[in-house]
């Protein structure tokens, strides 16, 4: 009896600590505690009364912080800034780029996903002048809502926590700015390598569509190691993300955020809201603030 009362001790345990997307962060010298939960750009908001706790963390900080600070995107300025990244250089269409059998495969996923392509003219001055990663972008959301509708642009997940704090006055932050972000999503990558990327969706939209499903599993199950496991899946073809991408993807700013926040969570305590796939393993936000001197402990 003793052994068997000893297992299901341990089961509770582990289904405790892998269904969790908040955490509570105390010691290192906050006065106060403060919190961090991981987010998906694409869930309906109504999924915040899922996770336990959340409410209370949110009324008990004295200001929300998330990657970015949306009111950025009010800035008529930064959207422009953001949809030039998203272009290719003046003169340059995806006509141009691809071969003539690449662009043959592109259309006849535009034709499935939209109904049109680029024979389209107007089709063809919309979407002809996106850059490969734009446009890839742009396809695995249309292919998420499509498998999965109800989906609010307008009203985002990671969004909602900074709305709650302005309705209730609270200062809101962002660790990093527009511009950053813009250079990470649109600025690192090769035109080649974007082509590479862009024909990876194309030719393999089963598997991404599994992928996908498994990040989602993760994130609605709030289960980080599973979302974990998506992440570090391979495929051994050349879709899959080299450690270059993964480091300024994912790591990289893992390790930058881990160095500013100590400031930020001293100065008040911070209610911290960014995408769930920073949260998990020895690079992820978690540990990299328990080695900081932080106490990071799930919210039940």
């Amino acid at each position: 009896m003793r052994k068997i009362l000893s297992v299901l001790v341990l089961l509770l345990t582990v289904v405790g600590v892998r269904a969790q997307l908040l955490w509570k962060i105390s010691g290192g010298g906050l006065q106060k505690p403060s919190y961090v939960v991981g987010t998906y750009h694409l869930a309906p908001v109504s999924f915040a009364d899922s996770i336990p706790g959340l409410s209370a963390a949110l009324a008990e900080v004295e200001q929300v912080y998330g990657e970015l600070d949306m009111s950025e995107l009010a800035d008529p300025q930064k959207v422009m800034a953001l949809q030039q990244a998203m272009l290719l250089p003046e003169g340059e269409t995806l006509n141009g780029l691809l071969s003539e059998d690449e662009l043959g495969r592109l259309n006849a996923t535009l034709t499935e996903l939209l109904g049109v392509d680029l024979t389209n003219p107007a089709i063809a001055m919309q979407l002809g002048r996106l850059s490969p990663s734009a446009l890839q972008q742009q396809l695995s959301l249309v292919m998420f809502i499509q498998k999965h509708p109800g989906f609010d642009p307008a009203n985002p997940f990671d969004g909602y926590f900074q709305r709650k704090a302005l309705e209730e006055g609270k200062p809101v932050g962002g660790l990093e700015t527009v511009d950053f972000q813009v250079k990470v999503l649109f600025g690192g990558t090769s035109t080649d390598r974007q082509v590479e990327q862009l024909m990876c969706f194309v030719d393999n939209r089963e598997q991404n569509e599994k992928d996908m499903n498994l990040v989602l599993e993760g994130f609605f199950g709030q289960d980080l190691k599973k979302i974990q496991a998506a992440m570090d899946a391979k495929h051994g073809t050349s879709c899959d993300a080299t450690p270059e991408e993964e480091e300024a993807l994912i790591y990289g700013r893992n390790a930058d955020w881990a160095k500013r926040l100590p400031a930020i969570m001293k100065k008040k305590s911070t209610f911290l809201a960014v995408g769930a796939a920073h949260l998990p393993g020895d690079r992820g936000l978690l540990e990299l603030l328990r080695q900081a001197g932080f106490t990071v402990e799930a919210v039940k």
